[in-house]
C-alpha cells in the first residue's frame, strides 16, 4: 500500500467513526417508536366555544341530538346583561357520543359562528386548574 493512500485513510476513518457515532444518536434505533399523543379525557361532556349571542339551549340541543343521547345543555350567560358569554357545555349519555359529537361538528357553523369544540374539563373548586398540554417533542440543540 502507497504511503499517500494510507495517511488518507489515516485521516478519514476518525471522521468516519465521528459521523457514524453522530447520526446513531440522533437518530432513534429502527425498533424504537416515538411516543404516542396523549388520549383526550374520558368525558361525555363538551365545551363550545364560539356561540352566537341568539343560541339558546333548544338550538344547541337540536344540532347534538344526532349524534347520541345528550342529557343536558347549559349555555352560560352574563349576571349583569342576561346575554349569553359564547359558551356552553353539551353533555352526552356516553364517551363514544361525546367523541362523534366533537369530531363531526369541531370548525362548523352554527348561527353564523364557527365552533370550537373541546372535552370539558373537570370542575375544580377553590384549587388550581391544571391544563394538560402536549409534551414538546422539538428539541433545541444550542
Amino acid at each position: 500500500m502507497a504511503l499517500p493512500e494510507l495517511l488518507s485513510r489515516l485521516r478519514l476513518t476518525p471522521l468516519r467513526h465521528h459521523l457514524r457515532r453522530s447520526l446513531s444518536a440522533a437518530a432513534p434505533p429502527p425498533d424504537e417508536h416515538p411516543p404516542a399523543p396523549p388520549q383526550p379525557p374520558s368525558n361525555p361532556k363538551l365545551f363550545v366555544a364560539g356561540l352566537s349571542w341568539s343560541a339558546d339551549e333548544r338550538s344547541l340541543t337540536d344540532a347534538f341530538s344526532s349524534f347520541g343521547t345528550v342529557t343536558e345543555v347549559r349555555i352560560m350567560y352574563d349576571k349583569n346583561s342576561g346575554r349569553s358569554r359564547g359558551f356552553g357545555f353539551v353533555q352526552f349519555s356516553n364517551d363514544y357520543e361525546a367523541k362523534c359529537a366533537k369530531d363531526a361538528m369541531d370548525g362548523k357553523v352554527m348561527l353564523g359562528r364557527p365552533l370550537r369544540i373541546s372535552f370539558a374539563l373537570g370542575k375544580v373548586r377553590g384549587g388550581p386548574v391544571i391544563v394538560p398540554r402536549l409534551p414538546m417533542v422539538c428539541k433545541f440543540n444550542i
